[in-house]
Order: structure tokens, then C-alpha cells, then sequence
């Protein structure tokens, strides 16, 4: 990167280089932490700020979208303005937004100011990812991508409860004040942590702004595409249609002027590595596994079983306690197991755990999840420890900044093509089960007859027991969507798995983890 190392590290990395890097991890921590945590409080900020369901959903998506055009932009920004200076900017900025989110006075308000949040938080998670490969030697990469693992799969697990928790007991303002303490001390360790440097304005007259221009428009359409093309009914919509037509172009003409440039915004070539190529596809299948878990399971417990944001997060916390106690003896594993087998098998365990997700009944509830969780637990640490070393094992160190972007951008792509295949998918799914059950359910089966006559006996007339029967076969055949979708997450999890095991060994310096 230019303006920062290009060469390898090697010797042991001293005081301010730690703190530099476990600063940064604080805010990616933050930044992860603050997508998924207003989604147990966004009923209490539509009903404060009157705004209807469909329209809250902008208050996450605002977010995402903008998130998704400061990652990649992050490497020219260091070059630009230094690493010190970015990282206290942005983090400065992502203070203020969250400050600003928690005195929002109507919808627009918080739709800007959120997505002024996911602007500055964009930019934390990668500039984390980057301080670990220029400030960390080999040996010590290890250490520096299981505190990224705590980021990428910690931060999302606990962020649901954390902000349920906060709402039911202070109000959804402190989801956003809860920014500040930590966010302090994040800015007084970067101050300390990295080193003073000249800014590179020269930059300014050969940076690639085609590339910058097609990229952001181009990420921005797609989020935006798949985050309300669901509710948009899809191609029913001419603004959906529009969003994706415009994202297609963008992106190809974007791939078309990388491939052409000497100096590109972003090194597509690195995609060539069979390493980071690999660890790409498997990076899609994680954020799909990650994001889409942690979508489908409160959906369910709340359609299905009726469980209120902190029931939930009870839930939920089952998979993201665990993982702070085994991600630090990933890299001590790392010393007698290789890396790849370590990554394959913590694929292997969470697709196992969302394929026993994947045999719901009416009956089966928060306990029943709770084995679940904990496999899942077991799972995903093996993997986003061991997946960036392998990703970028192989990586130069001036090609940093562009693994980075794409190591981040394809994991929360996953998570956003996920959803809205899941989403459409138990859509489409509950209504073909649907109606594949009504067929079943007529007064001629004995056992619907016998069915409808306890009903008709509890509820005091048979109108009200046909509409009770019509309400559990609705919620028969949304549990069995629930199921599909429970599966296609392992599906895509299991070739990830397959991807991993099909990278090459890592240099030795690397795979023992802890020290040469």
C-alpha cells in the first residue's frame, strides 16, 4: 500500500503496532456490531419516528448500501490520507452519525444519518483487516485474524440481543450511544498505535475515478437491489428492474477497467491466485451461512413460535458466547492441524448445524436450538480464523488493500444475496406447500374430520374451527419452507467446504500460528 509497509514484516511486532491493530479490530467490532443491532428495536424507532414497516426497512438498508461503497474505497483513501488519518476521521465520523441516529426527528433524518454511520463504519471493517497484514509478521497472523474472527462473527451474533436488551431497558436511543465509550478509546489507540504520515494529494491527479465512480454506483444498485427487491415483488418492479439493469452495467464496465489499467482501484488479478481465488468462493458461501443463520432463525422464532426480541436474543446468544471462549485456541490448533483441514472442518460443522436446523415441527423451539448453536459456535471460528490466512497467504503486501476489499465486499455480498434468496424462497415455498396441503386437508380424511370436530368443540362453532385448521396448515407449510431454506444454507455452506480443501498448504511461517 502505498504511503504504508510494502514489505513483508518480520520482526516482533512492538506495543503500538498492537494496539494499532486491536484499535482498529475495536472498530470493525463496532461497525458489524451496529448492522444487525437495530434489528430487534425497529418496530420501537418506526413507532418513534412514524414510519411504516416498509419504510423502516430503509433505516438498515441506508446503512448496508453505504457500508458496501466505503469498503472497497478504504485501500485509495489510506494511500491518499495515511492510515492514522483516515482511521481517525472515519472513526470520529462514525461517532458523530451514531449521536446523530439517536436524535433523528423523523425517517429521512435517520435514513441519512444511518447511512452516514455505515459510510464511516465501512471503512473500519477493512482498514482491521489490512493493519493485520501490514503490521503483524507472519507468525503472528494468526492471532491478528482471530480477532478479526471475534468481528466478523461475534459482533453479529450478540448484536440482535444487545439491542433488544438496551430498547426494553433504557430505549432504542442507547443502541446508539452505546458507540461512544468504546469509540473513544478506539480514536486514543489509533493516535497512539500508528505512525504520523504526510498525506499523498499527488494521488489525486491519477487516481482511477472511472473505476471509483462505476464501482460505488455499481455496489450501491446491488445492495439496494437485493435488500428491497423482495418486498418490490422483484421484477414486478420497474424500480427494481431499473436498480439491477444499472448495477449490471456498472459492475462489468468497472471489471472492464481494472483489467485495462496499470495503477486499478482494485487488483482483480489477485483473484487469480489460487488461494484467494478459492477462499473467494467459500468467502460468498460464509456470509450466506452467517448472515442468513442469523436471519432465519429470529424469523422463525418469531412467525412460528411467537418469541418477543429478548426471548430470542436468549437464543441467539447460544452461538455468540461460546465463540469468545474457543477463537483464541484456533491458533494453537493451528500448530498441530493445517489450516485448510481446521477451515474445512468448521464449514463442515456449521452446515451440519443447519441441516439439523432443517427438521422444524410446531413443536420445536428455543431449547431444541440450543445444541444447534452450539456446533455453530464450535463451526465458525474454525473458519474466519483460518479462512483470511488462507486467503491471503500467498498475497504481496502491496496487494493488501485490494484483498482486503474483496475478501470483505464477496463475505457481505453473501450475507445480502442470502437473505434475499432465503426471503423469496420461503415465500415461494410456503405458498407451494400451501396449497399441496389444502389439498389434503378436506372433510372426506377422517383425521381432518376429527380435527375440525375438536376444534368446532373447543372454539363453540365450526366457522371459527375452519378458520383456526386454515391458520395451522398456513403455519404447517411456512415450518417446512422454513426447512428448505435451513438446507440451502448447508447446500451453500457444504461447497465452501469443498472450495477450502481445494487450496494448496500454507508456508510453514504462517500455519504454525503462534511463533516460528
Amino acid at each position: 500500500m502505498a504511503g504504508d509497509q510494502l514489505i513483508r514484516p518480520t520482526g516482533e511486532p512492538s506495543r503500538r503496532d498492537w494496539i494499532a491493530v486491536m484499535s482498529a479490530m475495536l472498530g470493525a467490532f463496532m461497525a458489524v456490531l451496529d448492522i444487525q443491532i437495530t434489528n430487534s428495536s425497529l418496530k420501537d424507532i418506526q413507532g418513534a419516528l412514524s414510519a411504516t414497516l416498509e419504510e423502516g426497512s430503509w433505516i438498515s438498508t441506508s446503512y448496508l448500501v453505504a457500508e458496501i461503497i466505503m469498503i472497497p474505497l478504504t485501500a485509495w483513501l489510506v494511500q491518499l490520507l495515511s492510515a492514522r488519518r483516515l482511521a481517525v476521521w472515519v472513526s470520529l465520523g462514525f461517532l458523530a452519525s451514531s449521536l446523530l441516529c439517536s436524535m433523528a426527528w423523523n425517517l429521512e433524518s435517520m435514513i441519512v444519518f444511518r447511512a452516514l454511520q455505515g459510510f464511516t463504519g465501512g471503512a473500519l471493517i477493512p482498514l482491521a483487516f489490512t493493519l493485520t497484514l501490514i503490521k503483524l509478521p507472519d507468525h503472528h497472523r494468526a492471532k491478528g485474524m482471530a480477532l478479526f474472527a471475534i468481528t466478523a462473527t461475534f459482533a453479529p451474533s450478540i448484536g440482535p440481543t444487545l439491542g433488544g436488551w438496551l430498547t426494553e431497558n433504557w430505549g432504542w436511543e442507547y443502541i446508539f450511544y452505546i458507540n461512544v465509550p468504546p469509540g473513544l478509546l478506539m480514536i486514543a489507540g489509533l493516535l497512539y498505535g500508528l505512525e504520523k504520515k504526510a498525506p499523498h494529494w499527488e494521488l489525486l491527479k491519477t487516481s482511477d475515478y472511472a473505476g471509483i465512480v462505476t464501482l460505488a454506483l455499481g455496489l450501491g444498485c446491488l445492495q439496494v437491489f437485493l435488500e428491497e427487491g423482495h418486498r418490490k415483488d422483484w421484477l414486478e418492479s420497474s424500480l427494481i428492474v431499473g436498480l439491477g439493469s444499472v448495477a449490471l452495467l456498472s459492475l462489468v464496465l468497472f471489471v472492464i477497467l481494472q483489467v485495462s489499467r496499470p495503477n486499478p482501484l482494485i487488483n482483480l488479478g489477485i483473484l487469480r491466485e489460487r488461494n484467494f481465488g478459492l477462499t473467494s468462493i467459500a468467502s460468498l458461501g460464509m456470509g450466506l451461512g452467517l448472515y442468513g443463520s442469523i436471519y432465519l432463525l429470529p424469523l422463525y422464532l418469531a412467525q412460528i413460535q411467537n418469541y418477543n426480541a429478548l426471548q430470542i436474543g436468549e437464543v441467539i446468544m447460544w452461538m455468540g458466547l461460546p465463540q469468545l471462549v474457543l477463537i483464541p485456541f484456533v491458533p494453537k490448533l493451528m500448530k498441530v492441524i493445517p489450516p485448510k483441514l481446521l477451515c474445512a472442518a468448521g464449514f463442515a460443522l456449521f452446515g451440519f448445524s443447519s441441516f439439523a436446523s432443517g427438521v422444524l415441527n410446531p413443536d420445536f423451539a428455543g431449547d431444541q436450538f440450543h445444541p444447534i448453536q452450539i456446533i455453530r459456535a464450535i463451526g465458525q471460528p474454525m473458519i474466519m480464523v483460518t479462512i483470511s490466512l488462507i486467503a491471503t497467504a500467498y498475497i504481496q503486501p502491496q496487494d493488501a488493500g485490494s484483498a482486503s476489499s474483496l475478501f470483505n465486499i464477496l463475505r457481505n455480498l453473501g450475507g445480502a444475496i442470502g437473505i434475499a434468496l432465503l426471503a423469496t424462497l420461503l415465500d415461494a415455498r410456503t405458498k407451494v406447500y400451501f396449497d399441496y396441503l389444502r389439498e389434503a386437508v378436506v372433510p372426506s380424511n377422517p383425521q381432518v374430520a376429527e380435527r375440525l370436530n375438536l376444534l368446532t368443540g373447543q372454539l363453540g362453532n365450526e366457522t371459527a374451527a375452519l378458520g383456526k385448521l386454515n391458520e395451522i396448515v398456513h403455519q404447517q407449510a411456512a415450518i417446512m419452507a422454513y426447512n428448505d431454506a435451513f438446507h440451502c444454507v448447508g447446500i451453500a455452506l457444504g461447497i465452501s467446504m469443498l472450495a477450502v480443501l481445494l487450496t494448496r498448504a500454507l508456508p510453514k511461517g504462517i500455519q504454525g500460528g503462534g511463533g516460528h
